[in-house]
Formats: structure tokens, C-alpha cells, sequence
């Protein structure tokens, strides 16, 4: 398989945000192995994802636990219509 083919359809901050869909309370090594990309990858991540009002960290104890936002509107103003919820709700099926 060549590089050029080797392109997915979403971003890593989509791919993160179905797993955190998944299980909130996934250690982000977790994440990043699912993704496929390092545990800092998925640090810088998460902070984009709460800096832009998407997600919300919660500490329990010595774990972290995240909330996304579902309601917020993709930032895209093609999909500005879209909420992460929609988009969300079909990736996360299984």
C-alpha cells in the first residue's frame, strides 16, 4: 500500500472522541494505543478539545474522567449544523 492511500477519513481528535465516547474513564494510554498514536499525542488532544469548549475533565481520585460536550456545533462552516453529538452517535455504534 502506497503512503497516499494510507489517509483515514477523520482526525485523530475524532478518533479520541470515540473513544472517550466509549469509555469515559479510558486511560489515555488506552487511547492511544487504539488511535495508533502516542499517549502525548493524545495529551495535546484533549487539551485542544477542552480549550475549544468540546470536552471537560474531571478529576476523580487519580484518574481523570471526560465529559464531551455533545451539543456543541462542529467547528467547520459546513458542518456547522452538526453537533459532535451527531457525528458521535454513528461512530460509537457498534
Amino acid at each position: 500500500m502506497s503512503e497516499a492511500s494510507q489517509w483515514t477519513f477523520f482526525t485523530n481528535h475524532a478518533h479520541v472522541m470515540v473513544c472517550l465516547t466509549k469509555n469515559s474513564d479510558q486511560p489515555l494510554r488506552e487511547v492511544a494505543l487504539e488511535v495508533g498514536i502516542t499517549e502525548r499525542a493524545v495529551q495535546r488532544i484533549i487539551a485542544d478539545l477542552e480549550e475549544g469548549g468540546y470536552l471537560v475533565r474531571e478529576r476523580i481520585g487519580r484518574q481523570n474522567s471526560y465529559s464531551l460536550i455533545l451539543d456543541k456545533a462542529l467547528r467547520h462552516p459546513i458542518e456547522a449544523n452538526h453537533t459532535i453529538g451527531d457525528v458521535l452517535r454513528v461512530l460509537a455504534e457498534e
